[in-house]
């Protein structure tokens, strides 16, 4: 299952890039994380893993793309047994001093009715912490812009 989530920027493709690529302080303006800290020694490039915990859950997210001011993907480790594959990219996209940003969450649960069913209620989901993600990330940059 796919969902992709669009939000608007006011801020040029540079600034959000700098926000995202700070991996390890996603925290800081994803409103549903409670704690965010980087799991490996590097910082920057695949293979960054990063650990984020809201409330009792905690999940691991290595980053598997990483294109400078285009785009950012990172596979999900922690989420229920059942899940084969979770991943979630940031695509930037510019528009003269703004950028548009789309969160493309990829979700496989398997093929059978009762795993379709098991994606189809993570993916909504996904796509709702998407939206509240990009709402923090929108807030966070452009209450920066005077």
């Amino acid at each position: 299952m796919q969902t992709t989530e669009v939000a608007r920027i006011d801020s040029p493709a540079e600034e959000v890039w700098r926000t995202l690529a700070d991996f390890g302080r996603i925290s800081e303006w994803a409103p549903d994380l409670d704690h965010s800290c980087l799991a490996t020694e590097a910082a920057t490039g695949p293979g960054v893993t990063r650990r984020v915990q809201t409330g009792r859950t905690v999940l691991l997210e290595r980053v598997l793309i990483w294109e400078p001011g285009e785009r950012l993907g990172y596979c999900i480790e922690g989420l229920p047994r059942a899940v084969r594959q979770a991943e979630t990219t940031w695509v930037l996209e510019r528009s003269g001093d703004r950028t548009v940003v789309k969160v493309v969450n990829q979700l496989d649960a398997g093929s059978r009715p009762a795993q379709r069913l098991l994606a189809r209620l993570l993916g909504r989901a996904m796509a709702r912490a998407s939206r509240r993600m990009l709402g923090g990330l929108k807030v966070h940059l452009e209450r920066c812009v005077t």
